[in-house]
């Protein structure tokens, strides 16, 4: 909904103004007897009413399609939208009796923004040509390795899948070890596991399901991950909510409520843009167009207000806050952990690896045997104890990795397997194979490149 000077307004006390933007479509819905001025706040108009008479009458300062209503004399909204009403709008109580302030969510204009999307759109190699269908499968593969991961880190892997697996029925044929092995790197591995599931139903089925609620039934497929498959591979009319879709609303609002705590108003707030019929018109490119404008124009740091389509609705860069938002906690230090790995070569230019089980951190990845990781370090004499076997280990170095949740710090310990060790190594610290086909997690690949022995070089 636009904001214009045909929204009266009455000056609030700056002490009771809220983050959102308080308008109406409409005045007040039935004849009242109240005070109702022109003001201009901060570039936006504000709504607000004091009822000095007739106050059993319901005072609607919403949008009149949607029915909300809230009475004068400060009882719970009634109406359809009530309970919409109360999580969304953000009521506040004046100095005066029975007055009130009701904030709505800024909708701006969606032609706007696909305006600067048609000219400005990133080319990305999962995105189909302007006027093309888009594949579900290259819609999908993307949003799975977009989680938690860069742009620029998941070209490179997408491309590759892409070679190896041109269908999801190619990727649902091929052994659970060779998809670990081309994610390796990539991280959050349970998402390769996932991945591997998910083609195996879709597979099954014929195809992917096209509505939030079927796609929600596959693995590794959340409510974010439903939303843009639904809307870029599908054309439904819905809004996934990804951190840059977060920050655009938090923004457009000035919600100054720090995240995640404010994740489900943002949410709310956000599927608001999707009212406007253009964005409904082209809701594959409006997803897209979102995700482009919080990845390109309104940035963590330095947005560029003067250049964004929405620069006229969006109430932080009125207040001269947008850099500041969203707000967030402050974040808890990460623990720190230790360990120490083992790499033992065998007389075939090959190296012993285990596979970690199925569940949990680094599920189904391969690593050289080693220690637990603790709280506290580990010294050389007690590490060794966990050595696959007696022979002279040189300590090569330490390595750092950084985890979502903990700092990992890893000694290696390198040596050549004995003579007399012919009859192989207990099995449970794994077998002799090949660097170059194991599906080694990038801790693992720091572990081997303080040695020779690299994957790249066997």
């Amino acid at each position: 909904m636009a904001i214009g000077p045909e929204h009266a307004s009455v000056s609030v006390p700056a002490e009771r103004r809220r983050g959102s933007v308080c308008f109406a479509r409409r005045g007040p819905t039935k004849s009242t007897q109240s005070i109702i001025s022109r003001a201009r706040t901060g570039g936006f108009f504000l709504k607000t009413g004091c009822v000095s008479a007739c106050t059993k009458d319901p005072i609607c300062f919403a949008p009149e399609r949607r029915g909300f209503q809230f009475r004068s004399d400060g009882t719970q909204p009634s109406g359809s939208g009530a309970a919409f009403f109360r999580d969304v709008f953000r009521v506040g109580r004046l100095s005066e009796p029975q007055s009130f302030v009701i904030s709505v969510p800024v909708t701006p204009d969606a032609s706007a923004l696909l305006r600067w999307y048609d000219h400005h759109r990133r080319v990305l190699p999962w995105r189909s040509l302007p006027g093309h269908r888009p594949d579900p499968y290259a819609v999908w593969l993307s949003e799975i390795m977009l989680q938690q991961t860069t742009v620029k880190a998941v070209i490179a892997y997408y491309e590759r899948f892409l070679t190896h697996y041109p269908t999801v029925q190619d990727l649902a044929a091929a052994p659970l070890e060779d998809v670990l092995h081309l994610w390796a790197g990539l991280g959050y591995y349970a998402r390769a596991r996932n991945l591997h599931a998910c083609a195996k139903r879709v597979s099954e089925r014929g195809g992917f399901p096209d509505t939030v609620e079927e796609l929600l039934t596959l693995p590794g497929i959340g409510a974010y991950t439903a939303r843009a498959i639904a809307a870029i591979a599908f054309g439904r009319p819905v809004v996934p909510v990804d951190g840059n879709v977060e920050r655009v609303t938090a923004r457009l609002n000035a919600i100054e409520d720090p995240l995640p705590a404010s994740r489900p108003l943002l949410a709310r707030q956000a599927a608001l843009l999707n009212d406007d019929p253009v964005a409904q018109s082209r809701p594959s490119d409006f997803a897209q167009a979102l995700f482009d404008l919080g990845a390109t124009i309104c940035t963590p740091r330095s947005p560029a207000c003067l250049t964004c389509p929405w620069q006229t609705s969006c109430i932080a860069h009125a207040r001269g806050i947008a850099a500041q938002l969203p707000a967030k906690q402050p974040k808890q230090a990460r623990p720190t952990r230790y360990g120490a790995h083992f790499l033992l070569h065998d007389n075939y230019g090959q190296i012993l690896l285990r596979t970690r089980p199925p569940t949990g951190l680094l599920g189904s990845m391969d690593e050289l045997p080693g220690t637990d990781w603790r709280s506290t370090p580990w010294r050389d004499e007690e590490a060794l104890t966990h050595a696959p076997c007696l022979t002279h280990w040189v300590r090569r170095g330490e390595i750092r990795h950084v985890f979502t949740h903990f700092t990992l710090y890893l000694t290696v310990y390198e040596a050549c397997l004995p003579q007399s060790h012919n009859a192989g190594i207990d099995s449970s610290f794994g077998t002799f194979r090949s660097a170059k086909r194991a599906a080694l997690p990038g801790v693992m690949k720091k572990c081997l490149a303080l040695t020779k022995q690299t994957p790249e070089t066997r």
